[in-house]
């Protein structure tokens, strides 16, 4: 899944004119950021509900800003368009493409090439993608417009968020984490869209502005060592426990992973906090620096949060108990990360969990102007002033969903205004930096529509699909079956701590292969009946039908050692991944080899199903 969050804003580039057809909205937001502190939240949500009553305009709008500024560049004059600027033009002389068409071009810019070669002006920075679907990074380009547009979107999906749930003058207890930006051979600057965010120097200084700044200084954010830093988050929180107003980070895996953490490390927390010394495994010299100046002894603190852990019940309440004054809990919640809901809502207690905005490394999609629904109704407007929006009606990719070449296909798409409610579809986007007609992967599902713009559902990536014959199961078709099965694993007060999957064909006839780690021992029995009912749980048609006649093999269940995903997570941090950043694959294909090493290094237990027998 592509969903992608931003805790912070940029500034404009005010040495750019903006052209007059760039939409007001911009202009409004420059107006916020020159006098940053007088936020004006009735003002963003009124050009909301401008924009959005006027979505096919503003679309149109949009794509001529984007050509008309990208008019010299490589990639569009060789296609023909000439300085057209009309959706029906673009639509005839740009063709939909993958990353994989744009590669070329992509790593021109990487080798050095500083002529226009994507875009009007040269491309100076590049963000890395989480690699979760391919299990390797990709580099997308990134721009001055890209972050504007993320001042939009986050602006808006503040101010609604702050209409319901006011936080006042407190701090944010943020999971984020920075990895290392680098130069590519070329002298491009690279590093994760979150880097790229966080290490631009209006971070702090926006946070302050919404009232919202972070309990931990920037050297923990940035610290080489991921672990080193969470323990420092988890200190920084628990020092100014009374001024903390909300807990986020960019996934609900993230804020999962760092109580889980907690558990484990509480007792030298307090410790630290007693003595007002930092714990002697923090070797960082910048953390342990910026975190001596934060740390005072301080045995009143220690005590009552030593109290308050020894009070809880196998952890439930856990982040109210520890921060009283939190208001709700943030982060992506949607998608690949509804699994972790369950045990954030055991830490979370009776606090309400808010899912973010939608969007990805290439670009910002939708936001979360409806803060009060639950994460797994949650759905997303599209804005139609940050990119130039088309979608690919799902229908026209069901003959060819079985085919691993179905990308190729050339669909019709059809405008952000004439999706249909309740249909199926693909997002393609066009962004201002350097992304023409990009098929992003994503399938949304139209829930309805905020004035004329569409509101949508993220409903999985397109090309995450278990199949071996005639079988069509998604990421979403997983995570029920993983639901049902670990429902016999709570009988025993066990749950599954993270999973995935994988197409076994080395031997004929291919099977399932589901991975999972679980926080206890499991009988037996009960494993084998999880094991069960994990092939009983997919009922795609083409999948039982197959299963019948033995032209799917038994689905495996393979037990991991504790830890193996940790494990996973950090080879995923020695890519250049930021650790919040961080998606457990849902599916492993044959070329994410090492996650696969890993993953079968440490089986433990498995199980063939005998629900077909």
């Amino acid at each position: 899944m592509l969903q992608f969050w931003f805790p912070v804003v940029f500034w404009f580039s005010l040495s750019n004119p903006i052209p007059a057809s760039f939409e007001s909205a911009f202009v409004l937001t420059v107006k916020m950021l020159e006098k940053v502190e007088g936020f004006d939240m009735e003002r963003v949500i009124e050009e909301f509900e401008r924009v959005t009553k006027d979505a096919e305009r503003i679309q149109r709008e949009t794509l001529k800003r984007i050509l008309e500024d990208n008019a010299s560049a490589e990639y569009l004059l060789n296609l023909g368009l000439n300085g057209r600027t009309d959706p029906e033009s673009f639509k005839a002389f740009v063709p939909l493409v993958t990353h994989q068409d744009l590669e070329p071009y992509i790593n021109r810019i990487l080798d050095g090439d500083d002529s226009s070669v994507l875009t009007g002006k040269p491309i100076t920075i590049m963000s890395l993608s989480s690699g979760t679907t391919q299990g390797k990074p990709k580099y997308v380009p990134w721009n001055d417009e890209l972050f504007d547009t993320t001042l939009q979107i986050y602006y808006t999906s503040f101010a609604f968020r702050n209409r319901e749930f006011p936080i006042n003058n407190g701090k944010a207890l943020g999971f984020i984490y920075s990895s290392k930006q680098f130069r590519t051979k070329g002298g491009v600057l690279a590093g994760t869209a979150t880097t790229n965010v966080f290490r631009n120097p209006g971070f702090r200084h926006t946070m302050k502005s919404i009232q919202s700044p972070f309990c931990s200084p920037e050297e923990v954010i940035f610290g080489a060592d991921f672990h080193q830093s969470l323990y420092c988050h988890l200190l920084c929180g628990l020092i100014f426990r009374e001024e903390v107003r909300l807990v986020s980070s960019t996934f609900a895996h993230s804020i999962v992973y760092a109580f889980r953490t907690f558990e484990q490390v509480w007792e030298e927390l307090c410790v630290d906090i007693k003595e007002g010394v930092l714990n002697s495994k923090i070797t960082v010299p910048s953390v342990r620096t910026a975190m001596s100046k934060l740390l005072k002894p301080d045995p009143e603190l220690a005590n009552l949060i030593h109290k308050k852990c020894m009070g809880l019940s196998n952890w439930y309440g856990l982040i109210p108990e520890l921060f009283p004054n939190v208001k709700y809990v943030q982060g992506i919640m949607t998608g690949s990360m509804e699994p972790y809901l369950k045990k954030l809502r055991h830490y979370a207690g009776e606090l309400p969990l808010l899912t973010s905005d939608y969007g990805s490394s290439e670009g910002w999609i939708g936001t979360n102007v409806k803060p009060t629904v639950p994460p797994e109704l949650a759905t997303y407007t599209v804005l139609p002033q940050i990119g130039y929006f088309e979608f690919i009606p799902l229908r026209e990719l069901e003959g060819a969903m079985g085919d691993t070449n179905f990308l190729c296909m050339d669909p019709k798409p059809v405008g952000l205004t004439d999706v249909k409610v309740g249909e199926e579809y693909e997002i393609v986007i066009t962004n201002p930096a350097g992304l023409y007609r990009y098929r992003l992967g994503d399938v949304v599902r139209v829930m309805g529509f905020h004035n004329s713009a569409p509101e949508i559902k993220f409903v999985r990536r397109s090309s995450l699909l278990l199949t071996i014959n005639i079988d069509k199961n998604t990421e979403q078709d997983l995570q029920l079956a993983v639901e049902a099965a670990s429902q016999l694993l709570a009988e025993e007060k066990l749950e599954v701590v993270d999973y995935t999957s994988h197409i076994d064909l080395s031997k004929d006839p291919g099977h399932y292969v589901i991975f999972w780690e679980i926080n206890g021992e499991a009988s037996e029995e009960v494993l084998g009946g999880c094991c069960n009912c994990l092939d009983k749980s997919f009922v795609d048609a083409g999948y039982t039908s197959s299963r019948k006649v033995n032209c799917i093999g038994a689905l495996e269940l393979r037990v991991v050692r504790r830890g193996t995903f940790q494990k996973i997570l950090e080879h995923s941090l020695t890519l250049g991944a930021a650790g919040s950043q961080f998606k457990t694959p849902r599916c492993v294909g044959p070329t994410n080899t090492k996650v696969l090493q890993i993953l079968n290094e440490n089986v433990v237990k498995n199980y063939l199903s005998t629900a077909f027998n």
